[in-house]
């Protein structure tokens, strides 16, 4: 399918052909028929990219702050090449359009193939042939609402929320500072409430427009002598600044225009230096519109489709995009004379050369449009990459399964740079990911369907980077379908996942499976596990890792999703001190700090004991900061002791000597070492480079940490 991509390194937005999404449950796939370019959201965006490096990071100061940080616990080297790597992926634009559903995943409630519907969110309503997009960012269009004029029913519901937290009474006079898109839709929403409405705005050819729609309207610099007029001397009772402006002129203004006790709703972009005086003096009631309405940014509603009760939330974004529509439908909103452009898919760039200024031709309501034939060919969800060609069979030949920030910064450089193994094809659920990875780092195909990588039988190793959910299930798959495996941590998030990936192992004739306990790879460690190799004393080994923070929202803490940061990436650090030992541990203890509703689980000490008497101790930490070391391992035995200091500096210390190595420009955690022991191991067929009771062991501990911190016993293992 064609998508508008914006590429943040050059700054060039480009029409691009990538694979159709896989519909997934609480989705529909939606065949666009039009899309709205935000001349605000999509303008800033596309301006940023434009700018060279120093502008870049003229226009994100904090972003340049993160970058030094990162460099101060990385190095210079990996922070480069993480900041280039973020650079290089490319940005979908949109998120307002309109279409017909043609598939649709479990949980979608009453919508199914054929409905006609708008879309909204960014990443889901994107500017692209095919949509996927959640149960609750979705709205259904009558007959009567043709899609051109549905494709702006996010901006709609973005104004509707503005005006509906100003809380108006019918009667009320509204003013609307601003009479672009977003201010002509938000004056004809108070309209249709009954308010009186009065606009505002720089421009003379918007004034006009506004007045042709019978709307009352001025200049800004003339307004101040009509307002008394209008509203017997009150000023207005709600003020909406719907203008997009770092000034805080707009701000002033709307205190000046506003009556005394009357509210204030910023809904566009613009300055809030408020002037402390007016609004002092008028007790002015001011508030920031986020966006479209309860349930934006909230992944429960937006991701996993969990309605908020009406009783408790009346307007949801979900259900301000059906009260648009319904305006729509009504014909108290019509969009048509907003629309001044329209563009073919082909053709989007133009679109973004009118936005931009370059033009220089006046716009307001940009579309473009797509193919809707009912004729429209078959669902593509694989692309080949026609710049190469397959010339040899050599004995490896990988598919990888995920592409997010760690596959195309840490991992997929490795696995190009290392050589050994021919890149046949990579597979994300979106697509774009896909195929930007395929291009960049020479896979023959890209693909929304893991079936081309699980059951492709040109394809004989396997490598699972995708979110944790998946990573049993695919390991199973690519097991029973004769392929080696490289799977990312963790291996499971069940016992029961666990176990049935354990009796594929036993079968006789098992292809080759290992996970991503890099650490053990790592040189420093290698270096440590030596200086311990002839000990005749158990080891004490105290594991300290600064995590940071993550909010309650994140994927990680979601047990179907990420397992819990325990098992999703304590794992790491169990493995380790399994490695350094030898041995399994015997047993473990969990105590953690109190949530206070803020954390989850993840303030916590393991404690392991191994047979030979070693004791390990793994202090995993979310109430840190980062800038902070990650990680710092401690290990005492015999009169020796080891300091490991983030991967940049290990210390070897005996009663006669010390010695100290150190990585200035980067950490070496051992990813590549993990990934050649793996691709060794295929073609010697020797043991694999992790032993098999050592990976099943890990996830089993996990599983006990867990289980232990919940009771507060100490679990046997």
């Amino acid at each position: 399918m064609k998508q508008i991509l914006q590429h943040m390194n050059d700054g060039k937005t480009m029409v691009e052909e990538v694979p159709v999404p896989v519909t997934r449950r609480g989705t529909a796939l939606v065949r666009t028929s039009a899309s709205l370019v935000s001349a605000g959201t999509e303008r800033m965006l596309v301006d940023f990219a434009e700018k060279n490096l120093i502008g870049k990071a003229a226009a994100r100061p904090d972003l340049v702050r993160q970058v030094i940080s990162k460099a101060e616990r990385e190095g210079l080297l990996p922070t480069l090449e993480a900041a280039f790597n973020k650079l290089d992926q490319p940005m979908p634009l949109g998120y307002s359009s309109a279409g017909t559903i043609v598939e649709v995943g479990a949980g979608m409630g009453e919508f199914k193939p054929g409905d006609r519907v708008a879309c909204a969110g960014g990443g889901y309503a994107v500017h692209a042939e095919y949509d996927l997009v959640p149960l609750n960012l979705l709205a259904k269009l009558p007959d009567c609402v043709d899609f051109e004029s549905a494709a702006f029913t996010t901006l709609g519901a973005i104004a509707m929320h503005g005006f509906r937290l100003s809380s108006p009474q019918i009667g009320e006079t509204v003013i609307i500072i601003g009479l672009g898109l977003l201010g002509l839709l938000a004056a004809q929403i108070a309209r249709a409430a009954g308010c009186v409405v009065f606009g505002i705005d720089l421009s003379p050819d918007r004034v006009k427009l506004a007045q042709d729609l019978g709307f009352s309207a001025a200049l800004n610099e003339n307004c101040l002598d009509l307002v008394s007029g209008m509203t017997d001397g009150r000023g207005f009772d709600h003020v909406l600044i719907c203008a997009d402006t770092s000034s805080d002129e707009t701000v002033l203004l709307a205190g000046q225009v506003a009556r005394d006790r009357g509210s204030v709703v910023a809904v566009g972009a613009v300055g809030l230096d408020i002037p402390r005086k007016i609004y002092y003096e008028k007790e002015l009631n001011l508030i920031v519109s986020r966006s479209y309405g309860p349930g934006r940014y909230d992944p429960q509603y937006e991701e996993n489709g969990l309605d908020y009760p009406p009783g408790y939330v009346r307007w949801t974004e979900g259900r301000n995009l059906q009260s648009f529509v319904d305006l729509l439908a009504d014909g108290k909103v019509n969009v048509k004379p907003l629309i001044t452009h329209q563009f073919s898919i082909e053709d989007a760039p133009k679109a973004y050369e009118l936005i931009t200024g370059r033009s220089k031709e006046p716009f307001l309501g940009v579309l473009l449009t797509y193919p809707n034939s009912p004729d429209v060919e078959p669902v593509q969800r694989k692309v080949q990459n026609t710049a190469l060609r397959r010339e040899t069979t050599p004995d490896i030949r990988v598919g990888v399964l995920g592409a997010g920030n760690y596959a195309q910064a840490v991992f997929l450089p490795i696995l190009r740079k290392t050589g050994g193994a021919e890149l046949l094809g990579i597979v994300t659920a979106s697509g774009l990911s896909a195929q930007q990875a395929a291009r960049k780092f020479g896979f023959h195909f890209a693909s929304t369907a893991e079936e081309e990588v699980l059951s492709n039988p040109d394809i004989n190793s396997v490598v699972i980077l995708t979110r944790h959910q998946h990573h049993a299930r695919q390991v199973i798959a690519a097991l029973k379908n004769r392929k080696s495996v490289y799977c990312e941590k963790p291996l499971a998030l069940t016992p029961e996942e666990l176990n049935e990936i354990a009796d594929l192992l036993k079968e006789e004739n098992s292809h080759l499976l290992t996970v991503g306990y890099n650490r053990r790879f790592a040189p420093m460690v290698t270096q440590m596990a030596g200086f311990f190799r002839n000990r005749n004393e158990p080891l004490f080994m105290h594991y300290r890792i600064n995590a940071g923070f993550l909010p309650l929202t994140h994927w990680l803490h979601d047990i179907e999703q990420g397992g819990g940061r325990i098992i999703g990436e304590g794992c790491h650090f169990i493995d380790l001190l399994t490695f350094l030992t030898g041995e399994l541990p015997i047993s473990i203890h969990t105590a953690g700090l109190p949530d206070q509703n803020k954390y989850n689980r993840d303030n916590v000490q393991l404690i392991l004991h191994y047979p030979d008497g070693s004791l390990g101790t793994i202090s995993y930490l979310a109430n840190g900061n980062k800038n902070y070391a990650k990680e710092r391992l401690e290990v005492f035995s015999g009169g020796r002791i080891a300091i490991l200091n983030d991967f940049r500096s290990l210390e070897l210390v005996t009663e006669t000597h010390k010695s100290t190595s150190r990585s200035v420009l980067r950490q070496d955690k051992g990813h590549a070492f993990a990934w050649k022991g793996f691709l060794e191991a295929i073609k010697t067929g020797s043991p694999p480079p992790i032993p098999y009771e050592q990976l099943l062991s890990t996830s089993r501990v996990s599983f006990a940490a867990v289980e232990a911190l919940r009771s507060g016993n100490q679990i046997d293992l």
